[in-house]
């Protein structure tokens, strides 16, 4: 049984920061935009907060306080696995009352697994949200502004799968210009390159990027 803690966190970093987003106040109301024709732009502000660097940092940040849980829960389903083979391989061989004992400890460790699992889920789920939604507020700010100096009367959002957005032009897409006005602004340097890894070996699993709903940052101009 191979339930490790990353795999627990891929699951997790979705649906924590799509409720997260959900809970935030709508935009405050916008003065009226001059007339004219609408100069519209689109962004993908779930990515533009996630590779900011001050997201990359934070979210490292995050997977490295979870990295001794995770290994302690790998521990304990290695644990499992082997018990379980141990089981099936010699368990024809074993008295009854031994057979009954060693399967009610592997039922008691996965027992176990589960509540770790859950725990370290939900604490997860809160530090991941919490760390998205002060993030998105502030990076909010600075697509505001940039929008207002560059004249765009909207600004939509195509996170979303189900974006209504059939087309834009490149032109259109100011995500990179938000992240790169945002990494000014915060004055976070770029995270350090992550090293290559080597030929036919396997890294650590990961907990996915962020993909929640669309937010509506509180604290807007």
């Amino acid at each position: 049984m191979k339930r490790t803690f990353a795999l627990v966190c891929m699951l997790a970093s979705g649906l924590t920061l799509s409720a997260a987003a959900q809970t935030q106040a709508a935009p405050a109301a916008t003065p009226a935009a001059p007339a004219g024709p609408a100069k519209i732009a689109v962004i993908a502000f779930q990515l533009a907060v996630a590779q900011t660097n001050e997201g990359q940092r934070d979210f490292g940040d995050i997977q490295r306080k979870y990295a001794p849980k995770e290994a302690a829960l790998k521990t304990l389903s290695d644990e499992i696995d082997t018990l379980t083979k141990q089981l099936q391989t010699a368990g024809s061989t074993m008295p009854p009352a031994e057979q009954a004992s060693k399967a009610k400890a592997i039922d008691d460790k996965k027992k176990q697994l589960d509540r770790d699992s859950q725990d370290a889920r939900d604490a997860f789920q809160q530090d991941l949200g919490d760390m998205y939604n002060t993030l998105a507020s502030k990076v909010y700010d600075v697509l505001s502004s940039y929008a207002e100096k560059q004249g765009f009367t909207l600004v939509l959002d195509i996170s979303q799968q189900q974006t209504p957005v059939l087309f834009s032009a490149n032109g259109t897409n100011i995500t990179k210009q938000v992240i790169d006005a945002y990494n000014v602004k915060s004055g976070v340097p770029a995270p350090p390159a992550q090293p290559a890894a080597a030929p036919g070996s396997q890294s650590a699993p990961r907990p996915a990027t962020p993909r929640p709903a669309a937010p509506k940052p509180s604290g807007t101009h």
